[in-house]
């Protein structure tokens, strides 16, 4: 799998542009910093891989092999979401020049079945200054590398330039601060390039642009929010294969929030451009909820078992519960990593990529955001409005039970759309986004104990045809009604402090 390392750089430049004379700081008196050491300098030799379409590039990540110093290896950088930093993913050099399957896995969602092959070639001279604490530790590391680019595909020589890496090692952003202020002292700046690699590729890389944090328009209103979804799918599709903790979870609530977003912004969105992208968001749900409707009914039967009256829980009765927490994990993540390794998933996500560097507007997209935001709003919350009244004018049953799941889902929405009018509703939107939260839960609790006991139902079946006892299932059954019935009770009184003017 590699080993995962957070680095923390950053990258400077000299002041007066290409073909100026780096001039090194002066380091004394650095908060911390008891001495420095000068390695001998290292002759690095990187191959950068990536998609004839630099798919890596575009989202900020880089494939390299690196020969020579003290880290020679394979190393993968992804962005972690924070400033300066990112995950670094090494693998050892082995003797392939192909990348591992374990890096290529982990930017499967970002290839999407394209092959990797060499883009530039960087060669660098690198001489490094230590800075050591009074114990010999090493505070950070300041590079001053001289770096020549060849572009591989074309096979001519590229740019060269000189720049200045400094990374934390065992020190403190405060340290990097303190070092950044002496470059600056010394005519260097921040570098205009993230990385050595986006430098060396220049024009070839057109990196898309993010939409604005502050939406002007109704149409930007939408498209931001989708951006940000799209965002979180690709991040957390690596977690997903890993099988972290959560990651499912998260994945298919960016997905929802995605689709949920396309039918919220209909006035905006071109329909014909945007229904069938709802439909494959549907589906990728819908994957996602097979695994993570295994993970509800793992800790919904855990807490079961916690509160169970003891007499009742026999050896049998155990077995069938725990079986059911545990059912079918490994082949249901499996099933799941084959689905997002295929092509219907990858064309989902091309085709939101184009819809986001293209957008499918209509005339309605141009009016001001905050207006629209707020008309959004209305609508989803007026519709959470009906759907709930409706379920809770049915008897109790079966039939309210399916009603208040389509609630629920109605109050999903309503909080996904004025989530996306927080950027431009502010306090307004958030305060709206908490109640709709907090609806969403109370109707999530419900549909948990409706489907729990669906299951439990089909368990007592399975162990009264075995010729077990089903007094626990009974017994349990009950109780989750009891949980349902408590949450109905409660329904009115919440909606009323939910139902306020937006």
């Amino acid at each position: 799998m590699g080993r995962r390392v957070r680095e923390t750089e950053r990258k400077y430049e000299a002041a007066g542009g290409p073909g100026s004379r780096l001039v090194p700081p002066d380091l004394e008196g650095l908060p911390g910093v008891a001495r420095t050491r000068r390695p001998d300098p290292d002759r690095l030799d990187a191959v950068y891989y990536d998609t004839a379409g630099l798919a890596l590039a575009a989202h900020r990540t880089t494939l390299r092999r690196r020969t020579g110093g003290e880290d020679a290896g394979w190393h993968l950088k992804l962005p972690s979401g924070e400033p300066d930093t990112r995950t670094e993913v090494r693998v050892p050099l082995g003797r392939s020049e192909s990348p591992p399957k374990a890096l290529r896995a982990e930017v499967t969602v970002l290839l999407r079945g394209r092959p990797l092959a060499p883009v530039v070639r960087l060669r660098t001279t690198r001489r490094r200054t230590l800075l050591l604490d009074a114990a010999g530790r090493t505070l950070a590391e300041i590079a001053y590398d001289e770096v020549a680019a060849y572009d591989e595909p074309a096979g001519t020589d590229g740019p060269r330039w000189s720049e200045t890496e400094v990374e934390l090692v065992d020190g403190g952003v405060e340290l990097l601060d303190a070092v950044e202020e002496r470059l600056l002292a010394a005519g260097q700046r921040r570098s205009g390039s993230g990385s050595k690699l986006a430098r060396a590729l220049g024009d070839r890389l057109a990196v898309p642009r993010p939409p604005p944090a502050v939406p002007v328009t109704a149409g930007q209103v939408a498209t931001g929010y989708l951006h940000a979804q799209l965002t979180a799918i690709l991040a957390l599709d690596p977690l997903v294969r890993r099988d972290e903790e959560d990651a499912v979870h998260r994945m298919r609530v960016a997905t929802r929030r995605a689709r949920s977003a396309l039918k919220s912004f209909r006035e905006e969105l071109d329909r014909t451009v945007t229904d069938p992208l709802g439909q494959d968001l549907k589906w990728l749900a819908g994957v996602l909820g097979m695994e993570r409707d295994r993970e509800v009914l793992a800790e919904r039967i855990d807490g079961l078992l916690a509160e169970a009256e003891p007499a009742l829980l026999t050896p049998a009765v155990r077995d069938r519960l725990r079986a059911l927490a545990a059912e079918h994990h490994a082949p249901t993540h499996a099933a799941l990593v084959r689905v997002l390794s295929r092509s219907h998933y990858f064309s989902l996500l091309d085709r939101l990529e184009v819809l986001l560097a293209e957008p499918p507007y209509l005339p309605a997209a141009g009016a001001p955001a905050a207006e629209a935001a707020a008309d959004v709003m209305g609508r989803d919350h007026r519709r959470l409005r009906r759907q709930l009244a409706a379920a809770l004018a049915r008897r109790a049953g079966r039939d309210r039970d399916l009603a208040l799941h389509e609630a629920r889902k109605a109050a999903k929405r309503a909080r996904y759309s004025s989530e996306a009018a927080e950027p431009v509703l502010g306090k307004r939107a958030a305060a709206h986004t908490g109640r709709m939260k907090t609806m969403q839960q109370l109707l999530g609790e419900h549909q948990d104990s409706f489907m729990c006991r669906i299951v439990l139902g089909r368990t007592c079946l399975e162990a009264r045809a075995a010729g077990e006892r089903t007094e626990a299932y009974t017994a349990l059954i009950a109780a989750e009604k009891a949980r349902a019935a408590a949450v109905e009770a409660a329904l009115p009184d919440a909606w009323r402090a939910a139902d306020l003017d937006i």
